[in-house]
């Protein structure tokens, strides 16, 4: 994404989000806990607009996404979106279809990791909005509930019946997709849904520690390997290689491949720049 903004200012404030910055570690709170942090129209369209700010402001290094109460998302408002949806007509439907696709793309796109931070449940849209972040850090409590065809439309929402085998493999996804039976934390780090799991209670400072970690590595390193992991889904392994190597020779002239022999030679930790 280019790093030159527009004539928009700045949102200062974002509905049932709560945004805090830290040394290149930003945190986006799910902040409506009496509704299981459930998502309205308004929410989608917020964290499709934020993710893309955060991109464009250049701050950030790496993102935890988190909610706030008893779990972490429940997926889509039952009486807003759910009732709301009944009475659109079909190109209503397909705009906002788009848009949440749209946040999901932008977890996957952003220049920097997305850490999700999981505690209870994650469902629906919850549990597609932790699947396309990086990392899944997960307390004991977690479960990932794929609740689309329970409501009887297709399991594969929002990129999910893309994402998913590639993390899990193709059998797991099957079942999870179309049963829509909850996946709770153990199964979910034995499949390889989670990247750690953490004692109850430490799933936001687990992935805090992680984002952290992140963060004070190699950022546009980071960045180029997130980029990679997504384009080379789909490329022939002759793309994939000669995409590698086009990369390695940009980054070969990055400030950090050079701090990194300067350090190695004076036998000091890198200071890295992200540049």
């Amino acid at each position: 994404m280019s790093p030159f903004t527009g004539s928009a200012r700045r949102t200062e404030e974002w509905r049932h989000l709560r945004v805090g910055e830290e040394d290149g570690v930003t945190t986006v709170t799910l902040a409506r806990p009496a509704k299981l942090n459930a998502l309205t129209f308004e929410a989608y369209a917020d964290l499709r607009d934020l993710l893309a700010e955060l991109s464009h402001r250049g701050r950030t290094r790496a993102l935890v996404l988190a909610g706030e109460g008893r779990g972490f998302c429940s997926g889509g408002d039952v009486d807003e979106i759910i009732g709301a949806t009944l009475g659109m007509d079909t190109a209503q439907l397909l705009d906002f279809n788009r848009m949440t696709g749209q946040v999901v793309r932008a977890l996957r796109e952003a220049p920097f990791p997305v850490v999700a931070a999981v505690h209870g449940a994650a469902a629906g849209a919850g549990a597609v909005l932790a699947l396309a972040a990086d990392f899944r850090v997960a307390d004991p409590t977690a479960r990932f509930a794929f609740l689309f065809t329970k409501v009887g439309l297709s399991g594969g929402d929002m990129g999910a019946a893309y994402l998913l085998p590639r993390v899990v493999g193709l059998g797991h996804a099957t079942r999870i997709l179309m049963l829509g039976e909850p996946v709770r934390a153990p199964e979910a780090e034995r499949i390889g849904l989670l990247s750690q799991l953490v004692e109850e209670g430490e799933s936001t400072r687990g992935a805090y520690a992680l984002a952290r970690r992140l963060a004070d590595g190699p950022a546009l390193a980071h960045a180029q390997t997130k980029a990679l992991l997504t384009a080379e889904l789909d490329l022939p392994l002759s793309g994939a290689v000669e995409l590698d190597a086009a990369t390695q020779a940009l980054l070969m002239h990055g400030e950090d491949y050079k701090e990194f022999h300067a350090a190695f030679t004076e036998k000091r930790p890198p200071a890295w720049r992200g540049r």
